[in-house]
């Protein structure tokens, strides 16, 4: 999966970034208060697209 449909997508969730890293930006969902680092890889596997939408308490990605 690209990178830039994995953020459109925590954008159109409500999240909102939170800081920059060296290699991984941080994301925030303020509803809950979670928070995940997305890697700064134009590819993210499937797998970690997921996790990182579990992780925020949003929905998965398809």
């Amino acid at each position: 999966m690209k990178r830039n449909n994995l953020l459109k997508h925590l954008r159109l969730n409500g999240c909102y970034l939170k800081r920059e890293g060296a290699s991984h930006s941080l994301w925030c969902n303020p509803q809950t208060g979670h928070s995940e680092a997305v890697p700064r890889h134009t590819e993210i596997p499937n797998r970690l697209a997921k996790k990182i939408c579990k992780a925020l308490s949003i929905k998965k990605i398809e």
